[in-house]
């Protein structure tokens, strides 16, 4: 039995640290929360406050709806962060340990670590946007160059990382 590890590409060791990196950004936004709360919520509410009469018409509980929801993106970042990130490194180490890596996999795995992460700040950003616009859905489309990338990306990685494993696994001679 062959026991020798193999060495790991530069692009998957790149695409371990993105997903590393998703996984402390979730982390280190539910840290923030801990420690800091009240003030990330007062700056949302301060950011719709400056733009009350402008862009909100002087509609208060119409700002505090936009605010209330862009605290739920934040926490959406955050366990985007974190459990996209985790699923991304699970699929990456699931690669390195089980499939050759060819360009399949070492494309599955750039793409699934830079979607983890991508799509985790596109939540943040949206966010910390949204009660400045007035909207939260108008965040969302200002930032749609992130949203929709950064989610094609989890998706084509993922699949990418089902292929490889299926074609490795099942449909690979099993010569010894």
């Amino acid at each position: 039995m062959n026991t020798q590890v193999q060495p790991v590409p530069k692009s998957v060791v790149a695409a371990i640290c993105l997903a590393l990196l998703a996984i402390l950004f979730g982390f280190t936004l539910g840290g923030a929360f801990g420690a800091v709360e009240d003030s990330i919520v007062k700056y949302l509410d301060d950011s719709g406050t400056a733009v009350l009469q402008t862009v909100y018409k002087g509609d208060v509980a119409a700002k505090d709806a936009v605010v209330k929801k862009s605290w739920v993106y934040l926490q959406r970042a955050h366990l985007h962060g974190g459990a996209i990130g985790t699923a991304a490194l699970g699929a990456i180490l699931t690669l390195v340990i089980m499939c050759r890596l060819g360009l399949v996999a070492k494309l599955s795995a750039l793409a699934f670590g830079g979607g983890a992460l991508t799509y985790s700040l596109f939540w943040l950003f949206a966010g910390l946007t949204a009660p400045g616009l007035g909207s939260t859905g108008v965040a969302k489309e200002a930032l749609s160059f992130m949203a929709i990338p950064g989610a094609g990306l989890c998706i084509l990685g993922l699949a990418g990382t089902i292929y490889s494993v299926v074609k490795d696994c099942f449909l690979a001679s099993t010569e010894a």
